[in-house]
C-alpha cells in the first residue's frame, strides 16, 4: 500500500531529534500529519496540530501514534531543523512516477517571500518541473536569486534527465548548465539575453536578416480575455557562429515572435534561444511547455497554497513547507476525483477523510 511505504520511506530521514533524548512521536507521524494537513488547506504548526486531534481516529489506521497527536512546539521543531534535501527526496522517491518520454523538464526559481527574518534573507527555491506530469522532480536552496547559476548544475545532478528536453530562462545560460544537461543525454531550449552580449546580438543580428528564410511555425491561444499568438523560427545554418563550439550540441538558434490582443490594448515582443533541438515542433513545444512552472507550479504555490503570505520563517521551516507544498500539489495533480479544481479538492479532503485517503493513494500503481 502507498502509505505503508510512505512510513517507510519516512522512517529513513535523520532525526533531529536525537540530540534531545527522550523522544515520544515517530519522525514519520509528524511528517505524515504535516502532509496531510498541508492537502486538507492547513498552512502552519498550529493547523498540523489542530488537524491532527480532528482527524486522529483517521491518522490512527495507518500512523501508530503511540502518544497520541504531536503539540504545536513539537511540529514546529522538527521542521525548523529537518533536513530539506531529504524530505525531497524522500516525497520525490515515493511519489515514483514514471517520466513520460521525451518529456519537458522547466527550470526555474521562486523566491519564498515570508522566509526572511534577521538571520537571512528570503530563500530562493529553484526547482525542476517536469510540464506533462506537473510534477517536482527535484530542487536546490540559495539564499539569493543571483545564486540560480550556481544551483543549477547541483539540481541536474539529482535528476534522471535521459531524453528529457531541458527548458531554462536566460539566467542559466552558461557553457558548464549546458555541458552538464548534455551530459546526462537531454537535450535543451535556453532563453538568450544580454547575459551572453556577444551571442545575443549575433543571434539578434542574424534574425533580422535571415528571418524569411528559416523554418517557422505558428501558433494562436485564446483564455482569460486575451489571445496570444506565436511565431517561432528555427535556424540549424549556423556554421557561420563563432561560438558554436564552445556550446555543447549547440545545432540551432530559435526565435519567438509574441503578439498579445487583450480588448484594444497589443503588445508585441520577441525572445531568442539557443538549443540542440533541430525540429521546429519540438522547438515550438519545448518553448510554450516551460512556462507550465510558472503556471501550474509558483502559481499554485502562491494563489492555492498561500505560499508568499506564509510567515514560518526560521531556520529551516520555510523550505520544509515549500517541500511539502509541492508534494501535496503533486498528489492533487495525480488525483482522480471527478473534475474538481485543486482548491475544491484541498476543501473537500478537509470535510471527507475518504477524499483525503483518495488524495495519498493517486498514482498507486
Amino acid at each position: 500500500m502507498k502509505i505503508k511505504t510512505l512510513k517507510e520511506r519516512l522512517s529513513t530521514i535523520t532525526d533531529p531529534r536525537r540530540q534531545y533524548g527522550n523522544i515520544r512521536h515517530k519522525l514519520e507521524d509528524i511528517i505524515a500529519i504535516g502532509l496531510c494537513t498541508v492537502i486538507c488547506g492547513g498552512e502552519d504548526f498550529v493547523d498540523m496540530e489542530d488537524f491532527g486531534r480532528e482527524r486522529e481516529e483517521f491518522l490512527r489506521n495507518f500512523l501508530e501514534l503511540p502518544n497520541g497527536i504531536p503539540d504545536i512546539d513539537t511540529f514546529r521543531r522538527v521542521f525548523e531543523n529537518l533536513n530539506p534535501e531529504e524530505l525531497s527526496e524522500c516525497l520525490v522517491n515515493w511519489l515514483d512516477v514514471e517520466l513520460p518520454d521525451r518529456c519537458v523538464i522547466a527550470v526555474d526559481g521562486k523566491t519564498i517571500c515570508g522566509s526572511a527574518n534577521k538571520e537571512h534573507k528570503a530563500y530562493h527555491v529553484v526547482s525542476a518541473f517536469v510540464a506533462e506530469t506537473q510534477i517536482t522532480l527535484g530542487e536546490i536552496t540559495v539564499e539569493e536569486k543571483s545564486n540560480e547559476i550556481t544551483a543549477d548544475p547541483e539540481l541536474l545532478d539529482l535528476l534522471y534527465i535521459d531524453d528529457a528536453i531541458i527548458t531554462a530562462d536566460s539566467m542559466i545560460c552558461q557553457k558548464k548548465i549546458v555541458q552538464k544537461i548534455c551530459d546526462g543525454k537531454a537535450d535543451y531550449c535556453i532563453a538568450l539575453k544580454e547575459n551572453q552580449p556577444t551571442l545575443f546580438k549575433d543571434t539578434q543580428d542574424y534574425f533580422l536578416e535571415f528571418t524569411a528564410e528559416c523554418v517557422n511555425a505558428i501558433t494562436s491561444e485564446k483564455g482569460h480575455g486575451r489571445i496570444e499568438i506565436r511565431e517561432y523560427f528555427l535556424s540549424t545554418d549556423i556554421d557561420w557562429l563563432e561560438q558554436r563550439d564552445k556550446w555543447t550540441n549547440l545545432n540551432a538558434l530559435g526565435m519567438v515572435h509574441s503578439k498579445v490582443i487583450e480588448g484594444e490594448n497589443k503588445s508585441e515582443f520577441t525572445r531568442y534561444f539557443i538549443t540542440s533541438l533541430t525540429d521546429i515542433n519540438e522547438f515550438a513545444y519545448a518553448v510554450r511547455k516551460h512556462w507550465s512552472i510558472e503556471n501550474q507550479l509558483h502559481w499554485c504555490l502562491d494563489v492555492i497554497f498561500r505560499e508568499d503570505a506564509a510567515r514560518t520563517g526560521k531556520n529551516n521551516s520555510p523550505l520544509n513547507m515549500n517541500v511539502l507544498r509541492k508534494s501535496a500539489l503533486s498528489l492533487l495533480n495525480q488525483a482522480k476525483y471527478g473534475r474538481l479544481s485543486k482548491k475544491r479538492m484541498r476543501f473537500k479532503a478537509s470535510l471527507n477523510p475518504d477524499v483525503l485517503l483518495s488524495v495519498l493513494l493517486s498514482g498507486e500503481k
